[in-house]
Parts: structure tokens; sequence; C-alpha cells
């Protein structure tokens, strides 16, 4: 029991430090580990293994709308980074160079590409010609670099994973929808999948993404309050197009400019896992997402017949469906049992000798700890029941946990005292000008996080400088 006792315990309380606590839960859930180069991470097999189902389940989803992928050079020649100004100003103080090959120095300086626009312009121009060449729906899935000045794994790191979707279309119309459609399927997989519930909106022009005409973004709530931009899709409209020449012959014999889009979704998505579902003892993974669904923990596997059922059972979960392992380690049962919970495993089936003489087996849900006493011919239909109501109930606790926290106001002084005493989403009014922006920035450190599709009038006057409201928007501060 002590060993037991002092793996939970090495977990800070999230009520305590929540930053301590994530820290400590990926650390201690061994999903990754720190290296010699600062502000980078080793992804280890369990985190990777998560990263490896969001991969399958996105490519999948992409696939479906027809997107192809590719691969780019992860290399930008400052000449080609240089052509689009507000793309390059945006990136300008995260990029890292190459400026030397070999032994000799380099004549022109490379950027390690934080993200790929230009590089996608550049082969564009030269892929695209006619309408018959349209549209291009292109992905590639790879790591970038931005050098950040503060990281944390996973939510923000100078080498991370991510996708990054660059399409280009005849018509401002077909970007447009593109674009929509996108970020759809970015919110569908964080609902379906991650269980984590999210708003879907526009970002102001202040906080969209450099070079682009309209950014848009799916916003989620952490458990601690603070807001977290889970993936982001935006219209370039013409604007990289004209900068870089890429131009098709239309079917009336005209010359003219495609409209571009582009989609990213990242490694970060892993931290929304974590600060969403985590509890004080770890991990909590949805079970569409989780690498293992269930985890069975043999009780004295010294004893005769143990490993075999065990072993029986496991093949019947696989028939099933399941993603299940056997724990056979020389660890104490209840230090297994505290394993499974912190590395956030859905289900673990309990086997012990008394349970071999009653032909039963005992499964117990991770999310509320709920133990069900199930024959072993029940076991697997059982729990592919049980994986159904997980994953439902975590995204029915995650939605709950936002509307909870999810205030409107409607004067600044209401706004401040909010923002400082109840963590988390604020829907307020505001007029579209970017000083009010700037001012409750600066006064509260809250954002913009998206002006909702779903708009509803909680006043007539924006909340910062109380002239005519334009738009209700979501702020918050975010990491």
């Amino acid at each position: 029991m002590a060993k037991e006792k002092k793996l939970v315990e090495a977990i800070t309380s999230m009520e305590d430090d929540f930053a301590q606590w994530y820290t400590d839960v990926v650390l201690k859930a061994d999903l990754i580990d720190y290296t010699s180069v600062k502000g980078c991470m080793v992804i280890k097999p369990a985190g990777y293994a998560i990263w490896e189902n969001i991969q399958s389940e996105l490519d999948r989803r992409f696939k479906e709308t027809g997107v192809e992928n590719v691969y780019l050079p992860m290399f930008i020649p400052e000449s080609l980074l240089q052509k689009e100004k507000d793309h390059v100003e945006g990136f300008a103080p995260e990029v890292a160079w190459v400026t030397q090959g070999g032994l000799e120095p380099l004549q022109e300086r490379l950027c390690v590409r934080p993200t790929s626009e230009t590089l996608f312009c550049d082969l564009y121009a030269r892929e695209i010609h006619s309408h018959r060449d349209l549209p291009k729906v292109f992905n590639q899935w790879c790591s970038v670099v931005r050098w950040e000045k503060t990281t944390r794994p996973f939510l923000r790191s100078r080498e991370f994973l991510w996708q990054e979707g660059h399409t280009a279309h005849a018509t401002a119309q077909e970007a447009e929808e593109r674009t929509i459609q996108m970020l759809n399927v970015y919110a569908d997989f964080c609902e379906e999948v991650l269980a984590i519930p999210v708003i879907k909106g526009r970002k102001t022009d202040k906080e969209k993404f450099a070079g682009a005409e309209a950014t848009y973004t799916i916003e989620s709530l952490m458990h601690d309050g603070k807001a977290l931009q889970s993936g982001t899709s935006h219209n370039f409209g013409d604007g990289f197009a004209k900068a870089f020449g890429i131009q098709y012959t239309d079917k009336d014999n005209t010359l003219k400019y495609v409209y571009q889009t582009s989609w990213g979704m990242t490694t970060r998505m892993i931290g929304a896992l974590i600060m969403v579902h985590g509890d004080n003892s770890g991990l909590k993974l949805p079970p569409r997402i989780a690498p293992v669904q269930l985890m069975i923990v043999p009780i004295r596997q010294d004893a005769p017949g143990v490993l075999d059922k065990a072993a029986e059972l496991e093949a019947a979960l696989k028939a099933a469906g399941v993603r299940v392992k056997t724990d056979v380690s020389e660890k104490s049962p209840g230090w297994k049992f505290s394993e499974q919970e912190m590395r956030g495993i859905p289900l673990r089936a309990e086997l012990g000798p008394k349970d071999l003489e009653k032909g039963q087996a005992v499964l117990v849900r991770r999310d509320t700890r709920e133990k069900y006493i199930v024959p072993f011919e029940e076991i697997p239909a059982k729990a592919a029941k049980l994986l159904e109501e997980i994953q439902q109930n975590m995204y029915e606790t995650a939605l709950a946990h936002r509307n909870a926290h999810t205030y409107d106001v409607t004067s600044y002084e209401e706004f401040k005292t909010t923002i400082n005493e109840k963590p988390g989403f604020i829907r307020a009014m505001w007029c579209g000008c970017q000083e009010c922006e700037d001012k409750i920035k600066e006064d509260t450190a809250a954002t913009a996080r998206c002006i909702p599709f779903e708009q509803e009038q909680i006043s007539g006057t924006c909340v910062c400088c109380g002239k005519p409201a334009k738009k209700m928007v979501y702020w918050g501060r975010a990491y």
C-alpha cells in the first residue's frame, strides 16, 4: 500500500496548483520526457499512441472530404518567405534560421518551417495552370518549429507535430465553403472522439492568422477555466495567390487568381485531453481515443488458471473490437490499479482465483469508479456497452463544466470582477473596435476567443465603451 499511496502523492492536487498538476500528470503518466534541447520534448510511447489515434481518426475524416496527403520540405528560403509581407511579419519573432550547411555559410538563409503556406504557394504556382487543375486539396502531417519563449509540454513547445491542410479553389465561394467544412470536421472530431465540447466562430481581425482574410476557430474550456484554441481554419482569399502569382486559365479563357485556405490541428490536443478530463489521480481518456480501452489486471496471477483465463478473456475482447491488454508485470494489484488510473485507461477487469471459481470478473470504470460484477461470457458485450457510456458521460461532464463556467456580463465593472473571480468564458457584446479589444486585454489579460456563429443579443451596447454593439463575443484568458 505504501507504493500505491506514493504514486498518487506524486501528483500535485489540481486545486492547489493546476500548472504543477498538469506537469506532474504528463510526466507520471509517462507521456513525455524532457530533452537536452530547451523547449523540446520526447513524446514517449504512451503519448505518441494517443497522437497516432488522433492522426488516424482525423486523416480518415479528411480523406472523406477529398483531401490528399503530400509532404513538403522543412526548409524555406528567405526570399520565398518574404513574398507575403503580413505573413512573414506575423511569424518573424518565432522563426529559427539555418545559416550554414556543412562547413560553408549559405548564400541565402533557410527558415525551418513555422508553417508551410509559402511552400504550398510555390508548389501551386507550378502545378496550377487551368481550371481543370482545380481544386487542389492537400494536407501534410509533419513537425514545425516556432521559437517560443515560454514552453509547456504539448501546449506550447519549440517543435511540435501537426497537420496542415492547404487548398486552392477557382472561386471565393468554394474557398469559404472548404474553410467552414474543415472547421466542422475539427468540431465533430473534438466532440465525438475527444469528448471535448467546443464553441465555433470567427476570430477578430486582431486575432486572425497573419495573412488571412478570415480565421475561424473552435475554442474549448479547460478545467481551470482557461480557454484553449483547439483548431483553426483560415480563408486566405486571393492574397497569397497574388503574392506568388498563382493563376489559372478559366473556361472563358481569362486568367484568374486562385482562392486559398489553410487549416490545422496539433499535438496540443493531447494537452486539452489532460486538462479537460483529468483528475487528481491522473489522466482520464475518452474510450474512442484511448490506445488501451480496457486493462485486464490478474490478481494472484501465480495461482493456477488465472493467466490462462486472462488470455482467454483478452482474446474474446479483441474479437469484440475492444483495444485490450493484460498487465502481467510483477507489481502488486493495488499498484497496477493506481497505474491504470494514472494512465487514464477507461476500463479495467479484475480477475483472481475467487473470480475463477464464480465464473466472473469485476469491471471498474475510470470515470466514475463504479464496479460491475460480470459473468465471463457477458464481459465482451458489457465492456463495449460501458465504453460507449463512458464516452458519452465524459462529454456531458465536460459540457456541464463549460456551461457552469460561462458567464453573461453587460458592464465593464462586471466583466473585470467576473474574469478575476470566476475563471471561465465570458459572453459580452462588442462594438467591433480594436481599441476596446486592446483595452480589455490590457486591463484583464482576457482576449476575444471568437465571435460565435450562433449570435445572441445580451445587451445593446459594447461591454467596454458603451457604444452600440455589433457582435456577441466569447472572451477569456487562454493558454
